[in-house]
């Protein structure tokens, strides 16, 4: 892989702080997001995901005050989620100093924003968050994988392989992969859901839950991961965490920045 793997933070916000918890559930407070945004920025970070949690499962808008001060505190590219849902929230938070917007719920909803929204900024303005889970018993997918929505806290039963692919047909820039079932466990990526999404996708990939350890990391590329994104071990870990993260993906032999 000659293109530099980029080492993500991301900052789940609720209310105004950043939150973590597991399989989505149970969030604890990790921080003020202006705060970290600021210190990952010095720390070495390639980009920064800013993710409101819950806008679509409140049904309101992402939280436009905070995004705007975490751009203040921030020199590299600034995504942010929640509560996107067409052109008009989009140029907000170009306007707010984002650099792209992530979607979700509202794409599943009426896919056709993704043909509007990506018309209109281009591609690489626009992240699908896909939020994927296993799935058992009479709700099963092709794939063995489902979207859900509104924070994890709904199943569609759409295949998860099936809908990365619609998704980057009609124009994504790039796709955040999160699995629901490795979210918050430290115990790794999901291997067998980045191969799948590799498989059917060309764009971008970032890998999402699960991430305990830098040893975490490289397994996640091999798979097919073009940026890794992490939580929990940013968060509460040691201040050089990052750069020990670069150090593994630099050893196992890829290029990182």
């Amino acid at each position: 892989m000659s293109v530099a793997i980029r080492v993500i933070p991301c900052l789940d916000v609720d209310a105004g702080r950043v939150v973590k918890g597991v399989n989505f559930l149970n969030l604890r407070d990790a921080g003020d997001p202006v705060e970290l945004a600021h210190r990952y920025d010095n720390a070495g970070a390639d980009e920064l995901t800013f993710l409101d949690v819950t806008a679509s499962s409140s049904d309101r808008q992402t939280t436009f005050d905070v995004v705007r001060r975490t751009a203040e505190e921030v020199f590299i590219p600034l995504t942010v989620g929640g509560g996107v849902r067409g052109v008009d929230d989009v140029d907000r938070l170009l306007r707010e100093g984002a650099d792209k917007a992530s979607i979700n719920t509202a794409a599943i909803a009426r896919p056709g924003v993704i043909d509007e929204i990506t018309r209109h900024f281009g591609s690489q303005v626009l992240v699908l968050s896909v939020d994927a889970r296993r799935v058992q018993g009479e709700t099963m997918t092709p794939s063995g994988f489902e979207v859900t929505t509104h924070g994890g806290r709904k199943g569609t039963g759409i295949d998860a392989v099936a809908w990365a692919k619609e998704a980057a047909d009609r124009g994504v820039g790039e796709i955040l992969l999160n699995s629901i079932d490795a979210d918050g466990t430290k115990e790794g990526f999901d291997l067998e859901l980045i191969r799948l999404i590799r498989a059917a996708v060309r764009v971008p990939i970032i890998a999402s839950g699960g991430a305990g350890e830098p040893g975490h990391f490289p397994p996640a590329i091999e798979a097919g991961a073009d940026a890794v994104l992490a939580a929990s071990m940013f968060h509460f870990g040691p201040a050089d965490m990052i750069g020990q993260v670069k150090a593994a993906i630099r050893e196992a032999g890829y290029a990182v920045r």
